[in-house]
């Protein structure tokens, strides 16, 4: 009798032991930068091929309504570790803000639980960590070639090309722990961040790609004041030697320091694949419309030529779950750090509420929950991604995280999660953007903008869903005008975000 309760007792614990394990799910987060998912196959891209991204997304869940809170590279990083809007968790912007370790994370609520967290890769929030057992991260931006790393052991550069690193440094260090014990890793990565530096094996795979201008790519930002002050326009500021690699000679080109750092036989394969094009450039003589066009194609061609390494990179990582099968157990999140501009409004980089930049891509593999080819399109942000690993792994929410866990939507995908967006963009540097602040629904769009200019903007997505006709003064809409208005106010209350209610009470119509 007694030996039959000891059986029963030890099976028992052995049973709560994976229960315990199963309530405690591992996380793989693997954040981009700048990766625009235009250039998803999952999205429906017509040129980018990402086989491993849409392999998450065939094996899990693609992610059609994502959001970020504020599209820049620091900030976004900042809301999904705080899963706090960036006037809450102090990092507001990329040029004057410092992040505060010392807040609560969601990775120190892991911590708590007996989880064991790391990031290595990109971070871009300074390099005084809390809440990791390990880190391994890109001295501020990173580098293409021969980054510099921060560990714990110091500051050390590292040979070959950051995507390869970054994965290797990844997989080593899971290589080290105990698999045992549940655990956090964030791979972040340095592509497809500007200057789109390809990895050399990478060159010539969509060099033949006939490229199609987006419709918009001629804007001419009729009604919209601040889109005429901005400096992010491919015509003219995208630069040829910095952005398009066409220096005037080869001295020219190694004195960049994106070429300075790298070995020489990486410099000859840089060398050897780019002065063709540059020559070939310099007998054309393209002006005008040619020559922007063609800046166009290059930017295109660089581009998605850099996003390859990366997204072969993340089949490395998705290979290395499935071959130690812990594919059950482990969730693994993509997204980017936010959207970016392929030419629509004539632009590159991200900044605007506008769609292309305010949307991010993100697609989710979680077995237990999520069934393959699985489509959400109720709207989530990325605030709403720390409180969503809290809840799989059983832990309460902190009071102060002003995100929602959107565990209900991934069990139940046709269920909504947010009615309403809030956005805030704090920058006012950089691209001459001007800074600005606005609520989404399912139809309508309105912004304020502030400082470079005082002026607001009402968008009618059912009508307008590329966002050129600017229809806050039409007296047609001065009803959703009032009806917008009330769910802005209400946003900003919502989330506490007393500088955008400042500015708001300043009449300027």
């Amino acid at each position: 009798m007694k030996l039959s309760f000891i059986i029963i007792l030890a099976l028992a614990l052995t049973t709560g032991r994976h229960v315990y394990g199963q309530k405690k799910p591992n996380v793989v987060i693997i954040i981009s930068d700048d990766h625009a998912y235009q250039t998803i196959g999952a999205y429906g891209s017509k040129y980018g091929k990402t086989p491993q991204i849409d392999r998450i997304a065939n094996e899990g869940a693609i992610f059609k309504n994502a959001f970020v809170n504020n599209s820049i590279c620091g900030p976004s990083r900042a809301t999904l570790l705080t899963g706090k809007y960036s006037h809450k968790n102090g990092f507001k912007d990329n040029e004057t803000s410092e992040f505060d370790f010392s807040q609560d994370l969601f990775v120190k609520q892991l911590q708590q639980v007996g989880y064991n967290t790391a990031w290595v890769g990109k971070i871009h929030l300074g390099d005084k960590l809390q809440g990791f057992n390990y880190f391994d991260i890109l001295v501020d931006q990173g580098t293409y070639f021969n980054p510099d790393f921060i560990s714990k052991q110091g500051r050390k550069r590292s040979e070959g090309y950051v995507s390869d690193i970054v994965t290797d440094k990844a997989l080593t260090w899971l290589d080290t722990i105990n698999q045992e014990q549940p655990f956090c890793l964030v791979i972040g990565h340095k592509a497809t961040h500007r200057t789109w530096m390809p990895d050399p094996a990478d060159f010539g795979t969509y060099d033949s790609v006939d490229f199609k201008l987006p419709e918009t790519f001629y804007d001419d930002y009729e009604s919209r004041k601040p889109a005429k002050l901005q400096e992010m326009s491919i015509d003219k500021d995208m630069r040829m030697g910095y952005d398009l690699k066409m220096f005037e000679s080869v001295e020219a080109m190694m004195q960049d320091g994106n070429f300075k750092r790298m070995t020489p036989a990486q410099q000859e394969k840089y060398i050897n694949y780019y002065r063709p094009i540059y020559e070939e450039l310099k007998q054309s003589k393209l002006t005008g419309k040619a020559l922007a066009e063609w800046k166009f194609k290059r930017y295109m061609t660089d581009y998605l030529n850099t996003a390859q390494s990366m997204d072969r990179n993340i089949g490395k990582v998705l290979d290395y779950i499935d071959n130690k099968q812990l594919k059950e157990n482990t969730v693994v999140i993509y997204l980017s750090d936010q959207g970016f501009y392929m030419g629509e409004h004539g632009w590159f980089d991200k900044r605007w509420m506008y769609e292309e930049s305010f949307r991010t891509p993100m697609v989710m593999r979680y077995p237990p929950i999520l069934k393959p080819h699985t489509e959400i399109n109720g709207k989530v942000v990325n605030a709403d991604i720390a409180p969503t690993l809290l809840e799989l792994a059983s832990v309460k929410k902190p009071k102060d995280m002003q995100g929602e866990s959107f565990v209900h939507v991934l069990k139940n995908p046709s269920t909504e999660h947010r009615k309403d967006l809030f956005y805030h963009y704090f920058e006012n540097g950089e691209h001459a953007v001007s800074p600005h602040f606005g609520v989404r629904d399912d139809r309508y769009k309105l912004i304020r903008y502030y400082k470079r200019q005082e002026t607001w903007e009402l968008f009618d997505l059912q009508k307008d869903s590329q966002e050129l006709h600017n229809v806050y003064h039409d007296p047609a809409y001065h009803s959703i005008v009032k009806m917008m208005k009330k769910k802005l106010v209400k946003q900003i209350h919502l989330f506490d975000d007393t500088e955008a209610a400042a500015i708001y009470k300043i009449n300027i119509d």
